[in-house]
């Protein structure tokens, strides 16, 4: 069995997981996981989570950061890292990069993209699950992906998390996908950005793994990286199906993944 890592996470500190960050790390440990990486959410814009419940409170950045370098400093049988997670909000890049430079100064060693947001909706959050009825979803998939590819395109971002994100509910588009997909890879391949297999799809609606198999194989086309997570939310969930989308990425002609090795350079992980 390969070396297995795991580089998303988040705990309680974001709002709407559950568990403390040493949990974390002895889920990460009783499932043999070398790596471990904390990707807490960025704070959002206070118009976007005036309560909280969706990423990290401005105040609690710097204390997650100590916490977390401590825990990895305390860590010796498995590496543990600290990253964080940033949306991609239009209109709103100066404060995403702002915040990002603040992140970097505590010592983020990592950071991981991602789009949540079509204009003020959280296209992916229960809570608006409504919102899905009033929409087109090829509309939908269009706008998520020239977004992701902007993004992405910026080279801000070390990774980009689960890349097709609209169909966590089933949503999926109808027709051709090939220049959506295209365009994905060919910003991730332009600005050298890996992108994440991430399992926690099967813990949802759609029952797939990100991206789809298609996209991944666009990707793996272009030549991009990639990296894998668990986008676990709760301790149990630590390493989640890691075997699953190790065996998906070689299904597709990948034979290593990358992985952040705790001192600010990358390493791969044979398949």
């Amino acid at each position: 069995m390969p070396e297995l890592i795991d580089c998303h996470v988040h705990t309680a500190r974001c709002g709407h997981a559950r568990g403390e960050a040493r949990e974390y790390i002895e889920a990460a440990r009783r499932r043999s996981i070398s790596t471990l990486v904390f990707t807490e959410h960025l704070p959002l814009p206070q118009r976007l989570d005036p309560k909280r419940r969706l990423s990290l409170h401005p105040d609690d950045l710097a204390v997650y950061a100590e916490e977390i370098l401590t825990l990895a400093a305390a860590t010796e049988d498995l590496k543990v890292v600290l990253g964080i997670e940033a949306d991609w909000l239009l209109g709103e890049e100066e404060y995403t990069l702002t915040m990002l430079d603040r992140a970097r100064t505590l010592g983020v060693q990592v950071v991981m993209g991602s789009v949540h947001f079509l204009g003020d909706w959280a296209f992916d959050d229960p809570a608006e699950l409504d919102r899905w009825n009033d929409r087109d979803v090829n509309a939908v998939y269009i706008d998520y992906f020239e977004l992701w590819a902007q993004a992405t395109a910026s080279g801000i971002f070390d990774v980009m998390a689960h890349p097709d994100l609209p169909k966590k509910f089933g949503h999926r588009p109808s027709g051709d996908t090939s220049a959506m997909y295209g365009q994905a890879a060919a910003a991730a391949a332009l600005s050298a950005t890996a992108i994440e297999i991430s399992t926690a799809g099967l813990r949802k609606p759609v029952g797939e793994m990100y991206p789809a198999p298609q996209l991944l194989e666009a990707f793996f086309a272009a030549g991009v990286q990639v990296t894998v997570g668990s986008d676990a939310h709760a301790p149990a969930d630590v390493g989640h199906s890691l075997e699953k989308a190790y065996a998906l990425a070689a299904s597709v002609g990948y034979t290593a993944f990358v992985c952040p090795d705790g001192e600010g350079q990358w390493r791969k992980v044979v398949l």
